[in-house]
């Protein structure tokens, strides 16, 4: 009850961990995923359980779109560019990184809605 779900499945995979169950086994008992539960088994061999243990949060990676939002805007104001596959298009041209459009698209309501 008074801690996330996440955590809670993290400490119930180390302790079975501990008793040899196997990754597949484990994964199914705790709801975890394999990869989860692998990376929990190699980081309890490294000794780095501690201080990963009671991390919880997004662990996505970096947005690709981080910084670029003004440039964007900016070429879309300019009249530039009009549908989310040439924006996608134009960034990768101009600054060499692959987003798909559906990003552009999540960046642009996040522009317009001001978060």
């Amino acid at each position: 009850l008074f801690m996330p779900d996440t955590l809670a499945k993290r400490l119930a995979s180390i302790i079975l961990l501990a008793a040899g169950l196997p990754n597949e086994r484990i994964a199914d008992m705790t709801g975890l995923c394999n990869r989860s539960v692998r990376g929990l088994r190699g980081k309890l061999k490294g000794g780095e359980v501690a201080e990963e243990l009671l991390r919880v949060g997004g662990g996505g990676r970096k947005r690709k779109l981080e910084g670029m939002e003004e440039f964007i805007v900016g070429m879309i104001e300019a009249n530039n560019y009009h549908s989310l596959q040439e924006i996608a298009d134009m960034v990768y041209e101009e600054r060499g990184v692959k987003v798909h459009r559906t990003a552009v698209a999540r960046l642009l309501k996040k522009t317009a809605s001001g978060g």
